[in-house]
């Protein structure tokens, strides 16, 4: 018992907000991107009332013909902080979404979306949720990013696995999405308003985490070129982003 309040006493709970200084050089937030591209779209416009974050991007048009990773994220926000995973412990996230696709494809989720990531750049490891007007996607991935290190084993090194499921309380709502991460048993556990919807084991070790706030597509490109963009928009809304960290 004395041992399980030491514990508890040594979790942390951090909220990782800030969006009122997004425009001050000590933010908490910075353009995402990397050496050599930005993921910002020009014409982009960023509001924060009430603590949160609203982004308007309509139409896209970020593209980029050379790299797929780079087509997709149009405009993102990366955490400055990079935060460490308790060795053995685990990490929780949680936070608000709501999205908007303006003028976009029926019913191809796909064409665009308003994402909440966790990446591990160390080692490729990409735990998303993605929404849309009527649905969202739990994500799973371990993905090429550009200056990651290729994954050692005979496993399979990278791979992407997306959930689609229908929003339970319908379109253009804000919507509760919480992830669990736990390093000591290997597993993933995302939430929509606090039911489990997804469940994944054995996934590869995270040591540390950025987050990453983002207005994307997932278009494969077509003889070498972009063709992620052809007019539609998107307007993504995120509060504060609840961080729990539990030593093992």
């Amino acid at each position: 018992m004395v041992a399980e309040t030491e514990r508890e006493q040594a979790a942390q709970t951090l909220v990782l907000g800030g969006f009122a200084d997004l425009m001050k050089p000590d933010s908490p937030w910075v353009i995402g991107g990397f050496p050599g591209w930005e993921f910002r779209e020009p014409n982009a416009v960023a509001v924060v009332q009430n603590g949160r974050l609203r982004v308007a991007a309509v139409p896209l048009t970020r593209q980029n013909n050379a790299v797929q990773i780079l087509d997709n994220a149009k405009h993102m926000y990366f955490s400055r902080e990079t935060f460490r995973v308790p060795e053995g412990g685990a990490v929780s996230w949680e936070l608000e979404i709501s999205a908007r696709k303006i003028n976009g494809v029926p019913n191809d989720f796909y064409d665009g979306f308003v994402s909440f990531n966790i990446l591990d750049f160390t080692t490729g490891l990409a735990v998303d949720f993605f929404v849309s007007n009527e649905c969202f996607a739990s994500v799973y991935a371990r993905l090429p990013f550009p200056g990651s290190p290729v994954p050692e084993g005979d496993g399979q090194r990278y791979f992407a696995m997306f959930k689609e499921q229908p929003l339970p309380k319908g379109p253009l709502q804000p919507h509760a999405y919480r992830i669990e991460y736990d390093q000591g048993a290997s597993e993933l556990r995302f939430y929509v308003e606090d039911q489990l919807v997804n469940h994944e084991v054995n996934v590869p070790r995270m040591e540390s985490f950025i987050c990453a706030l983002g207005l994307m597509t997932e278009k494969d490109m077509v003889d070498g070129k972009s063709i992620s963009c052809h007019g539609q928009g998107l307007i993504g809304e995120w509060s504060p982003v609840t961080i729990r960290l539990q030593p093992g």
